[in-house]
């Protein structure tokens, strides 16, 4: 599982690699440059690789500010897919992600900006 070394606005770095753009965590792999259909508004068509690889849990990083939105309907679908999920600012989930990963099957979604 990849490990997150540190954040800071615009900024990760996961296992010595560099991301400037949103990114998903998966149990087995990066997937960069993350867009969402919406933007600032997280749908489940959006998580659809995350829902795919079937995580015990996903951690979601809403930017350095809190500005992506997670609707109900989303948290919901993820909840029937049987993925326990953690929603905080990214300054605060990249560390959940980390801590959780150690124990359970964890996928991170994660907005690097605003």
């Amino acid at each position: 599982m990849a490990r997150i070394q540190s954040y800071r606005f615009g900024h990760m770095v996961v296992d010595g690699e560099v991301y400037t753009r949103d990114l998903i965590l998966l149990p087995d792999r990066v997937v960069a440059n993350w867009w969402r259909e919406e933007g600032h508004r997280l749908s489940t068509a959006d998580l659809q690789e995350v829902v795919t690889t079937a995580p015990e849990v996903l951690v979601i990083g809403t930017g350095a500010y809190g500005m992506v939105r997670v609707p109900q309907e989303t948290r919901e679908a993820l909840q029937r897919a049987g993925i326990e999920v953690h929603i905080a600012r990214t300054g605060e989930a990249w560390q959940l992600y980390n801590e959780l990963q150690e124990r359970k099957r964890t996928a991170g979604a994660f907005h690097l900006t605003c």
